[in-house]
């Protein structure tokens, strides 16, 4: 009875006849997929691909069994040129083989450009599992070096394999992208690609610096220019550049006119620029070692963090400061910095990173760039308005290059400060509050090339500085609170205008209340 049943279940479960293919087959099974062709049960989809799907279903079953076809068709087939590149996906519906013979095959939805070359080498990888190849990296390199005739090019160019040179170089470092060079130069033989090979040696030369650069694209040109920069943050640069150049900005005027007043406003943004990079301490506390002279006995390094920032927002000579145009630019940052953080020899005061630092998933630019691209992006101030324009680029400069160990977000706030101060206009503080919309917006920049919630929220936060009587620490610290300045959650509060009409007593409340 069990055996009846098995034989039973086999003979109702139903062949997968969607993609048949020869070269998967034995003789018998060929032949009768063959008669089943004849009855009309299958129709051939191309030379030894049969299926019981209608034509209209071609295209997808193609696309989905793609390596599995191409393995039965061109055995021991290696993918080429641009479809390598590319990764292993057609383009445009074509796809590119190295074979053993050239022809142009054409099947549902995907044109299979078989191209004579080398077979399988040391390094080409087999896709799943199958009798084809996807080639190893100096291969793909190579061939896509090759000339290409015609309006369809097979290879992809000599920029864009400049341009994965360098973002291997990148990823990986110089000493990678010389293994891979000397590996190319053992292949290159046995694939008949010696100038290939020759071309491709002199862009890793250019690359690390071992002869004269030969680049042709932007980024290869900045990269191994004498001073190298980040083609991309400065392309950043420039496109925040003009936004503040097309766009008059609202500039509130300074609202320190006392000696006294200015030291209060040194204070508060030292205080909350701390805060936003962690340096957390009671308003009270900070005040004490801060203002009053009392000493400092706890958390002496973070104590002298806000000390530094007090210093440079309140000294004339720091606080009017504006940042430099060009070479200059890497001195005055560098003295600017060591001042700073003079306290915090850990950090290499005055010195520019040795290693690559990021925020989250922003990783900032890379220390061989820095000086460069500081160089190349200050170069651009003189064309924005001075104040609160120039003022806006300069922060986003220190800010986005990142260029030291620490202390990279006050200074940039500095930066910025200094160009408001020299031309009468009110610096800005940047609350407890306010802390993730103006962290939120220079993300926008950063990953989106969006400066307009950049220029937003700091004209926002500006308007909102000026706001408040600075002449009496006490009132301006009750009436901040007052406005919710030192919370956290933007959800429970929001932040409120400093001349709202009503502000205490709806301390929390996100109603009655002017709020910005």
């Amino acid at each position: 009875m069990a055996m009846v049943k098995k034989l039973e279940a086999k003979n109702t479960t139903r062949r997968d006849n969607s993609l048949l293919l020869y070269a998967e087959m034995d003789s018998a099974q060929v032949r009768a997929v063959q008669r089943r062709l004849q009855l009309g049960e299958l129709a051939l989809i191309a030379k030894g691909i049969a299926s019981d799907r209608p034509p209209e279903e071609w295209p997808a079953l193609i696309a989905r069994e793609r390596i599995r076809v191409l393995a039965a068709l061109f055995a021991g087939a290696v993918y080429g040129y641009r479809s390598a590149f590319s990764g292993g996906l057609p383009q445009d519906g074509l796809l590119y083989l190295s074979y053993t013979y050239s022809r142009t095959v054409a099947l549902p939805g995907l044109t299979v450009s078989v191209l004579k070359g080398a077979p399988r080498q040391v390094g080409d990888m087999p896709m799943q599992g199958k009798d084809l190849y996807f080639p190893s990296e100096p291969r793909l390199l190579l061939e896509n070096l090759t000339q290409s005739r015609g309006p369809v090019k097979k290879s992809a160019g000599r920029q864009a394999v400049e341009a994965r040179l360098l973002s291997i170089c990148d990823s990986r470092g110089e000493e990678s992208l010389s293994r891979l060079r000397e590996t190319a130069r053992a292949l290159a033989p046995a694939l008949g690609f010696n100038k290939e090979f020759n071309l491709l040696d002199a862009m890793v030369g250019s690359i690390i610096g071992s002869r004269v650069s030969q680049l042709s694209t932007q980024f290869g040109k900045a990269r191994t220019a004498q001073i190298p920069y980040d083609p991309d943050r400065l392309a950043l640069f420039e496109k925040l550049a003009a936004e503040l150049r097309a766009w008059p900005l609202r500039q509130p005027a300074n609202v320190t006119a006392t000696s006294q007043a200015r030291a209060h406003f040194a204070f508060l943004e030292s205080y909350f620029s701390n805060f936003i990079e962690g340096t957390e301490f009671d308003i009270q506390d900070a005040r004490g070692f801060v203002l009053d002279g009392k000493p400092i006995e706890v958390r002496p390094k973070d104590s002298h963090d806000i000390i530094g920032v007090y210093r440079q927002a309140l000294n004339p000579g720091w606080a009017n400061q504006v940042l430099a145009s060009g070479e200059p630019v890497e001195v005055q940052l560098r003295s600017r910095h060591a001042d700073q953080m003079a306290e915090r020899p850990e950090t290499a005061p005055g010195e520019f990173k040795v290693k690559a630092n990021r925020a989250g998933n922003t990783e900032f630019v890379l220390p061989k760039l820095v000086r460069g691209t500081l160089i190349e992006g200050s170069k651009l101030l003189p064309s924005v308005p001075a104040g609160t324009g120039r003022a806006l680029l300069a922060m986003f400069l220190v800010s986005e290059v990142h260029p030291f160990n620490d202390g990279n977000g006050r200074l940039a706030r500095l930066v910025m400060n200094a160009e408001l101060s020299v031309v009468g206009a009110c610096r800005i503080i940047i609350p407890t509050l306010f802390r993730e919309e103006y962290l939120d917006s220079l993300r926008a920049l950063t990953r989106d090339a969006n400066p307009t919630p950049f220029v937003a929220a700091m004209q926002k936060i500006q308007g909102w500085t000026a706001g408040f009587n600075y002449s009496d620490l006490d009132a301006v610290i009750a009436h901040m609170k007052a406005c919710n300045a030192f919370e956290r959650s933007r959800v429970q509060f929001e932040l409120i205008n400093g001349d709202a009409t009503l502000l205490l007593g709806n301390m929390g409340s996100k109603q009655g209340l002017d709020t910005m």
